[in-house]
């Protein structure tokens, strides 16, 4: 899946009347059924006029946030009895009440995190406290998300990485259309703060206290980094649960400019890809994203631009298309693979050093595994790796890529070796360990897709 992706981005509603993150509540009508103890109901309708950080302090609103989370199936167990704890105990009074009182934001903490290839990521974060209050923040600003380009399908209401998939593929004739595919360079990160401030005045009109707030966290200039002080720009700051709502404002004047033009285009993030009708159109789209990001002090990233000629695969969001054929990226399987040989890695030396068997070892890792690809908790709603997936593909080639690579890991967790010969664990040995195919897996979802997302595998 896309970093930080939204599988299913939900509103915040504009009535509340639950009494807190406990409360048992009757969900209104119209309203999709929700699992879990708490539903939201209908009550008076906030004041369009009043500022979203008018509602940081709301008990109901949390709870909203709260079941919001739980519905969209991204809140792990452990994070949700922290937001729960987090909310019972109403844990973000001193934050709002400091944003109230306009005292400073906190500091935060500058990290780097490794990527694919062994490349690190800057990322950035808040404490704890103001992490959780930020994160109901970037929910609430969904407000604001009619204001947002047509072009862009990240973090949004409606839109979503499958949608701007679906919505390409829509497009009459496009596998005879050249392909330009490209990123930002540090894309989050480089954003000039005051240049996206006055974006943001026109967008936040209506909401002053909003706009006042952005403005004195984007300036602060200062983070931590091992331990001290240091001062600098950080742009929107990867990591901050505001950036990416930030990062679709700044670069509208992009998706305005090929949306306008006809040109069938999608922008995830920092992800951009579009489809011309000739070279010459190829050659006057990439001058035109050159101007464009340079007048907005950003630039490509040059070892990520893809072009392709009509007929050849372009790959997009985790997706590879050839043609009508929808498959897994080269990237996805890479990050995959790399997944599992690390596992296999660990697991091995671990049943070394506690002198475990393999059947125990690799019945574990095939948990791991069968927990990451299918498992949903109870409520049915958690996504996994299946269910982001299974619904966009058309073939199941790479998915046996997979079965092979993982198969061939699960042996060398007990043999601690990779060679072709290696096959002392039999197939129908793995199965009776727990191992089930990806491609058995799709097939089924293939044949009952409403049946299968609506049951815990």
């Amino acid at each position: 899946m896309p970093a930080d992706a939204d599988f299913k981005a939900t509103p915040p509603p504009t009535d509340f009347s639950c009494a807190g993150a406990g409360a048992d509540v009757v969900a209104p009508a119209g309203d999709p059924a929700t699992a879990g103890p708490m539903m939201l109901s209908a009550s008076p309708t906030l004041p369009q006029s009043a500022s979203v950080m008018d509602l940081l302090d709301k008990p109901e609103v949390w709870a909203a946030f709260l079941e919001h989370k739980r519905d969209l199936g991204h809140l792990l167990r452990r994070d949700e009895r922290e937001l729960i704890a987090f909310i019972d105990a109403s844990a973000w009074q001193p934050v709002t009440d400091a944003i109230a009182a306009d005292m400073p934001f906190p500091i935060p903490e500058r990290r780097l995190i490794n990527k694919l290839h062994g490349s690190k990521r800057t990322v950035y974060s808040f404490p704890d406290a103001e992490q959780q209050v930020l994160k109901l923040l970037a929910w609430l600003l969904y407000r604001f998300d009619d204001r947002q380009p047509d072009g862009c399908y990240s973090f949004r209401h409606g839109k979503s990485a499958h949608r701007a998939l679906r919505d390409l593929l829509r497009v009459p004739d496009l596998q005879h259309r050249w392909c330009y595919k490209l990123d930002v360079s540090d894309y989050f990160n480089s954003i000039p703060e005051r240049q996206l401030l006055e974006d943001l005045r026109e967008v936040l009109h209506d909401d002053v206290p909003l706009y006042r707030f952005l403005t004195e966290l984007l300036t602060a200039d200062v983070c931590m980094a091992d331990g001290r002080r240091v001062f600098g720009s950080r742009g929107v700051m990867a990591g901050c649960p505001l950036s990416p709502f930030l990062a679709n404002i700044y670069l509208a004047p992009m998706d305005d400019a090929f949306v306008t033009r006809g040109i069938p285009y999608a922008r995830y993030s920092d992800d951009i890809i579009m489809f011309c009708d000739s070279p010459e159109q190829l050659s006057e789209a990439v001058d035109l994203v050159t101007e464009i990001l340079d007048e907005r002090g950003l630039s490509v990233n040059e070892d990520k631009v893809i072009f392709a000629d009509p007929g050849e695969t372009w790959e997009f969001l985790g997706f590879a298309v050839t043609g009508d054929v929808v498959d897994l990226s080269r990237v996805t399987k890479l990050k995959l693979k790399g997944k599992i040989r690390r596992k296999a890695r660990a697991l091995h030396r671990w049943m070394v050093r506690k002198n475990a068997t393999a059947t125990r070892a690799m019945r574990a890792m095939i948990r791991v595994f069968n927990r990451k690809f299918y498992q949903v908790d109870d409520s049915g709603h958690e996504l996994t790796w299946a269910r982001w997936f299974f619904p966009m593909l058309t073939t199941d080639r790479s998915l046996k890529e997979i079965d092979h690579y993982l198969q061939q890991e699960l042996r060398s967790v007990a043999s601690g070796c990779h060679r072709d010969g290696n096959f002392k664990v039999s197939y129908d040995e793995l199965k009776e360990l727990g191992f089930r195919s990806l491609v058995h897996e799709y097939w089924r979802y293939r044949h009952a897709p409403a049946e299968y997302q609506s049951t815990k595998v």
